[in-house]
């Protein structure tokens, strides 16, 4: 369920292994990777951020070789550009050198800590105490992505079912059944791939963790010619560890645009891309959540900031001219948005790592934040491993 690209590598991986078996992915819009895959910022993670040992960095770094082989055996674009990861003030530096001593401990090849006039080896107009230049970053197409892999499941005999939502599924003694606008499909077992959605079906089948998602938008704008001519790559500020956003930064797309964002405001739709859109069911869940409230207490002021800069561009030309002088709100323009789905505790504790749940014959994907795209098709190993287990057990 779900063709994001998730639900596509699993699928795939699948019928790779078991070519005897008739593996279909049901998908409510009319195309592929129309959320999450198909709106985001392009950025193809080497492993920088996260823990070592955690779900994350294991599968940021087997996902990123996986995705790379992938898109070399189906022509599918992309390009390692290298990121600078800046501290544009003192007190950041610890943190800037704790991402050094994580990313070598994720096994990244060429990392070097730059500091002052030598961030201008990187990005000539960048200016900040010190840099953290990670090479093996780049950019592709998700969207691309999902479409090859679509293709490929396809050439191997798998269905994909477009416009196909599931409004409703249960588990019996013959398997799961799934009701689709279109009848019934009954299947074996079943893998939920349902990005911001993914807390409802959890909570149908019996398996949920808990965890409730909670979605923020995130708006993008694009630098002006003049303006974009500043920067080569991707420039990132040193995230904040109490968030799991990595701040306002400036990237190359691979159409050669160079995009700001994006901010983190709460949506009043899930799958609502203007800030007027409203969903009332939405809006409800989030408002009736204990685990929202929690989460808002402690970063309300956070919040605040996050609602200004979506309202007022010269306020996120302001958090990249720390590194990145002379940006103006004049030299933004508004681009895309996308939606995060952000899983939360019951305690309102963010989940930051990958979160799987099952039942006897439901695998559910309850949270897989950045670097889901990049872990994809290591994630989509995972699912395939535990799905195999079930019908064979």
């Amino acid at each position: 369920m779900g063709a994001g690209i998730l639900g596509l590598a699993t699928a795939l991986e699948l019928v790779r292994r078991r070519p005897d078996w008739k593996v279909i992915v049901l998908e409510k819009e009319q195309a592929p990777a129309q959320h999450q895959t198909g709106r985001n910022s392009c950025v193809l993670h080497a492993g920088v951020y996260y823990a070592p040992g955690s779900l994350k960095a294991q599968l940021c770094t087997q996902g990123r070789r996986l995705l790379l082989d992938f898109c070399d055996e189906q022509h599918v674009p992309y390009s390692i550009t290298g990121k600078l990861i800046v501290a544009s003030r003192r007190h950041e530096l610890p943190r800037l050198e704790e991402l050094n001593r994580r990313a070598r401990a994720n096994g990244l090849a060429g990392l070097r800590l730059l500091r002052g006039a030598q961030l201008a080896d990187v990005e000539p107009d960048v200016v900040g105490e010190a840099g953290l230049h990670v090479p093996e970053t780049g950019l592709v197409d998700y969207r691309l992505v999902a479409i090859a892999l679509q293709r490929e499941l396809e050439r191997l005999g798998g269905s994909v079912y477009l416009s196909t939502p599931v409004h409703a599924f249960a588990e019996r003694a013959e398997g799961v059944v799934a009701s689709t606008a279109g009848g019934h499909v009954l299947a074996r077992v079943a893998v939920a791939c349902a990005g911001l959605q993914s807390d409802r079906l959890a909570r149908r089948s019996g398996a949920s963790t808990g965890a409730v998602i909670v979605p923020f938008r995130g708006s993008y704008f694009q630098l002006a010619p003049e303006a974009a001519s500043r920067c080569r790559s991707m420039i990132y500020p040193v995230p904040d560890p109490r968030l799991p956003f990595l701040g306002v930064h400036v990237n190359r797309r691979p159409d050669g645009a160079a995009w700001v964002g994006p901010n983190a405001v709460l949506a009043l739709a899930r799958e609502g891309y203007r800030r007027r859109d409203l969903d009332v069911r939405d809006v409800r869940d989030v408002a009736t959540s204990g685990a929202f409230w929690r989460l808002a207490r402690r970063h309300w002021r956070t919040a605040g900031k996050e609602v200004a800069r979506d309202l007022l561009p010269g306020l996120v030309a302001r958090e990249l001219r720390r590194f990145l002088p002379g940006i103006t709100g004049a030299d933004l323009r508004p681009a895309a948005a996308g939606i995060r789905a952000q899983a939360l505790f019951p305690s309102g504790e963010l989940v930051d790592d990958f979160l799987f749940a099952e039942s006897r014959r439901v695998l559910h994907v309850q949270n897989a934040p950045s670097p889901g795209a990049s872990s994809s098709l290591a994630i989509g190993r995972i699912l395939a491993d535990r799905t195999i287990a079930k019908l064979e057990a």
